[in-house]
């Protein structure tokens, strides 16, 4: 198994609710993919991700798959134009 956690900082927090809404959509729609959370930070901290991406894929194939499906592609634009940063961490269990 796979786990793919994503966490990003955005321009204007207010653009959180449609990631949250569009990435939670992939749920059931890409094989492999085994589970997905999206969480939005309440802290709001100096140091906080406004976003966080957490999700389970079936093997280190599914999570290329997912990364190259038509669904999860769809959705990078939303993401990169609201990001100003992003971090990642991608592993093995």
């Amino acid at each position: 198994m796979v786990k793919h956690i994503v966490m990003w900082k955005l321009r204007d927090k207010a653009d959180a609710v449609e990631i949250k809404a569009r990435l939670e959509a992939l749920a059931g729609k890409i094989p492999g993919l085994i589970k997905i959370e999206v969480g939005i930070d309440f802290l709001e901290s100096e140091q906080s991700a406004d976003v966080v991406l957490y999700s389970e894929l079936e093997s280190r194939e599914a999570l290329n798959a997912y990364q190259a499906h038509p669904e999860h592609v769809a959705v990078i634009p939303l993401v990169k134009g609201a990001a100003i940063a992003r971090t990642v961490v991608d592993y093995e269990i």
